[in-house]
């Protein structure tokens, strides 16, 4: 195993430094640090490397997110295929813009309360146990609500996204190959996510339902892109105007039926009064007759005694 230190960074730096120079302010000048593939199991502490902005880590063995307070200054940190199962000690990162931790075993997305300023967040294929779901902690959600743009979440057996109607800024969302199923969530996003412009659902259940595509374009003005393939004006129009087209119909054949129910009730009425009358004058006893009393004088109903005669 293998740890990263100061001297290990030192020797393998491209950086080389003068003779007159000090290790320290050496270690001061370093902008990117790449030791990936290196069986690299833990950080040491890197204080002086005040001016690290690129980490690259990937393919390595850490298994925790050690000494990375001190890297105020850090942009970008690729962690990608490790041994992590937790994000922490990175609050104090409030430069971090993009996050790479796809291929760990990270359960639930949380620990970034105090990354405020992160645009890309890449969490896809964790190596979860059977059954088990990527979560969202709502702290960590909330803290990104504004600035986080680019979301990838793919192969996590994840069956619902709606918890990320607060991300208001969100424009790319990547969640392939997991186990979404309804489109109406999917709709329900859409109407909350205004400036998404690229969204790829491939891979999950819900992309075999009808009209599947139609109907998320329709919901999205913003939609550019839907599952790698582009929307494009004349498609979106032509689905615009065979909605309205629909909507059309059915308000047409709902007046339609109130009026016919209405003209059916009229008749109902014409026909009650004409059997009413007709039934006075077979017994030869024309009567004036008040709606009111209709009732009475029906053939089947409580007629008066005197009626009855």
């Amino acid at each position: 195993m293998v740890r990263l230190t100061l001297d290990l960074i030192a020797k393998n730096s491209n950086l080389k430094s003068r003779k007159e120079e000090t290790t320290s302010r050496y270690l001061k000048k370093i902008t990117h640090i790449n030791f990936s593939d290196k069986n690299i199991d833990a950080i040491e502490d890197l204080s002086p490397c005040k001016n690290l902005t690129v980490l690259y880590l990937y393919d390595n063995r850490i298994s925790q997110l050690t000494n990375l307070n001190y890297a105020t200054n850090l942009t970008h940190l690729y962690l990608q295929n490790n041994c992590i199962s937790c994000i922490e000690n990175l609050m104090s990162l409030k430069k971090l813009e993009k996050l790479y931790l796809g291929g760990n075993y990270i359960a639930v997305i949380e620990g970034l309360e105090g990354v405020e300023g992160l645009r890309e967040l890449h969490v896809e294929s964790q190596r979860l146990p059977l059954g088990e779901k990527l979560l969202f902690d709502p702290r960590t959600l909330h803290s990104l609500a504004k600035s986080l743009s680019i979301l990838n979440i793919s192969n996590n057996n994840i069956d619902d996204i709606r918890d990320l109607e607060i991300l208001e800024n969100l424009n790319q969302l990547i969640a392939v190959d997991n186990q979404l199923l309804h489109v109406k969530d999917l709709e329900f996003l859409l109407n909350k996510l205004m400036k998404l412009w690229k969204m790829d659902l491939n891979g999950n259940p819900v992309c075999l339902k009808p009209k599947y595509r139609d109907r998320l374009i329709l919901v999205s003005k913003s939609l550019e892109f839907l599952d790698g393939k582009e929307i494009r004006n004349m498609e979106r129009q032509f689905l615009i105007n065979w909605k309205a087209s629909k909507d059309a119909k059915k308000i047409s054949k709902k007046r339609n039926s109130q009026t016919e129910d209405a003209s059916n009730s009229h008749i109902s009425n014409f026909e009650t009064m004409h059997h009413i009358v007709a039934y006075y004058l077979q017994m030869g006893k024309p009567k004036v007759v008040f709606f009111s009393d209709i009732h009475r004088y029906l053939p089947n109903g409580n007629a008066s005694a005197e009626s009855s005669q």
